[in-house]
Formats: structure tokens, sequence, C-alpha cells
């Protein structure tokens, strides 16, 4: 095959090389960090596509060996996932190593990932002429949630359509249908209500689904408080993940009290305490009880501010592409301080001079 040959095959090719992806520098700096915390979550059945992403966007940040071995784990996680040597979710991981290999130049490798791909579309056909396979809607619908957001609801009902058994691809279908109804300010219909109870139903473990149920009857009227305090005491048994802790803890904070959701935030950050995400949130939680004052949540004591300054200030250090967003919380934490308001008035100087 020829190098123009070689190069319109893999333009032609269904991974994350070829879909128009966002490829900002910041924008892939920050995703690394959530990759990183979802390579930690516990029951994580996305995590082969967690590798994948992850390959990918160390290749676009020009760390072409780390993106190797990312590519290597997602192949050898799928594998294990769906309880296989190969198969069909295979194609997107081995369009990506094509890619790789181009991009390194050994287009000896390349070709021979290229003719992988080829032999697990012969031998795993969509089940619709017309139509990508489901692994792949599946995998790109994961993938533009992140990184672009078209497409997402659409292509993960075609795959949960297509492959109903896959319960993390319906699971994943409603949720991306509730946040698109969220994201456009209109209200869920009895319909889509009743299939996130569904859904729910065949994902007990989800987290953020059950989160999210629960904030869609809260907002039909629902008294769910009893409910919210039920979930959180089965917390320890359901997949914990950094979406599913944070609705989790919002509810706390909403339809509990925002000193409870702290003490939640800390019990489970106590069970696993090398967890990064959750000191995240940890701190989250003491930022929305010092910053946000209700009837409820009284001006806190300065005990409390003193507790949470160390944990904003550890979140630069563990997120340090994430620095302009947890600085102005750390500078807004100092402000609440009655002896660290000068270190807010610098924190605020120096970003005002970068802006």
């Amino acid at each position: 095959m020829s190098a123009a040959q070689s190069q319109t095959t893999l333009e032609s090719l269904q991974c994350h090389f070829t879909w128009d992806l966002d490829r900002s520098k910041p924008k892939l700096l920050r995703l690394t960090h959530k990759m990183e915390d979802f390579s930690t979550e516990e029951g994580n059945r996305w995590l082969g596509h967690n590798y994948n992403l992850w390959g990918f966007i160390q290749c676009k940040l020009g760390l072409k060996e780390e993106a190797k071995g990312s590519f290597q784990k997602a192949a050898e996680t799928l594998n294990k996932l769906r309880d296989a040597n190969e198969g069909p979710w295979l194609v997107v991981n081995y369009g990506n190593l094509a890619w790789l290999h181009h991009h390194l130049g050994d287009l000896e490798e390349s070709q021979a990932y290229l003719s992988k791909v080829d032999a697990l579309m012969e031998k795993y056909p969509s089940p619709s002429q017309d139509e990508l396979h489901p692994e792949i809607y599946a995998e790109k619908a994961w993938t533009l949630m992140f990184l672009k957001k078209d497409m997402v609801v659409d292509y993960f009902e075609k795959a949960a359509s297509m492959q109903p058994d896959m319960v993390e691809w319906n699971t994943s279908y409603v949720i991306a249908s509730v946040n698109a109804h969220k994201n456009n300010n209109t209200r869920l219909d009895t319909d889509l209500l009743e299939r996130m109870r569904q859904a729910k139903e065949r994902d007990p473990e989800n987290l953020y689904l059950a989160a999210l149920y629960l904030e869609q009857r809260a907002d039909e009227g629902e008294n769910i408080q009893d409910e919210v305090c039920e979930l959180a005491g089965n917390v320890s048994t359901l997949c914990c993940s950094d979406s599913g802790m944070w609705a989790l803890l919002n509810l706390y904070r909403k339809y509990i009290s925002a000193d409870e959701a702290i003490v939640l935030a800390e019990k489970v950050l106590k069970e696993h305490p090398d967890v990064r995400f959750l000191k995240r949130l940890v701190a989250f939680c003491y930022r929305w009880r010092i910053v946000y004052k209700s009837r409820n949540n009284p001006d806190p004591e300065q005990s409390m501010v003193d507790t949470a300054i160390p944990l904003h200030e550890e979140l630069l250090k563990l997120y340090p592409d994430d620095t302009l967003e947890n600085e102005i919380d750390l500078a807004t934490i100092y402000a609440k301080s009655h002896h660290s308001k000068d270190k807010a008035e610098q924190i605020f100087q120096k970003l005002l001079k970068m802006s």
C-alpha cells in the first residue's frame, strides 16, 4: 500500500483521530485529570474506553510512548470486561494504534493495525448494513460527551437499541437524554422519567443514575429526603464514581444540609483515603458551606474556614492543570478567613494581571 493509500485508509477509520474532536491544549490537559480519576473508579465499565481516550489525549500532547501504553491498556481492559480475547470492541482501539504508529513513522506497524481493523470488521460485521457496529456507536458517544457533545444521545440510542443486553449503554442513553433536557432547560416528560426508573432497576449499582433520578422526582414536587438518606447509607455498596458522588453530595446539600454533605463526603474519603477526586469533593463541600449562605446555613465558624483552607491549597497540587479555577476557589475561601484576607487579595490581583 502506498503512502497516499495508507493516508486515505487511515482517514476512513472510525476512531478518535477521525472524529473531529476538540484538540485545544487547555481542554486536553483538564481532561487528563478526568481520565486519571476515572481510572481509579471501582467497577467502571467504561474503563477500556477511558484508556482509549486517554491515549488519544496523550498523543495530541506529544506523549506518544505514554499513548502507546494507554492504548495497550485499553485493549487489555476491553477484552477483560468482555471476557474474550478479541471482538468488535477493538476496532476503535486498533484504529487508534494505526494512527499512533503512523505518527511515530512506523508505517509497517501502522499497516499491520489497518489489516487488523479489516479482519475484525469482516469477522464481526454490523447487524445493520447501513449502520456502524453498536460497539463503535457506544464508544463514539462516550467520547463525544467529553470533547464535542454533538450526537451523543443519538449514538447511545443506536447502540442500546442494536444491542439491548448492554446495560451500561442503555443507562448512558437515558442519562444523556436527561442531561440534554437539562441543558435546554426543558422539562422531562413522563416517558423519560419512566425510562429512568426502568434503567435504575436494570443498573442498581449506578450511583449517578440513582441520584439523577431522585433529583428529577424532586423537580416534580416529590419529597425525596428519606430516599436521599437511604442512598447515602448504601453508598459503600455502590460504584463510587466522581459524577455519582458529586450528584449525591449535591442532593444532600440541597435537600438535607450542607453540613451533612461535609460529613458524608469525609466519611467516604475515610473509606477511600487515596482517591484524589474524593479529596476534591470534600473541599467543594466546604466551599458550598462557607460561600453560599442561606437560612439553614448561617455564617461558618472560623474553625470551618481553617479546615477548608488546606484542603483547597492541596487541590492546586493535585490538579495542576486546573489552576485558575482552584485559585479562584482558594482566594474565595481566604477572603472568608479573619487572618488570610491579604492572601485572597494577592491571588485576585495576580489573576487580574493575567486577564
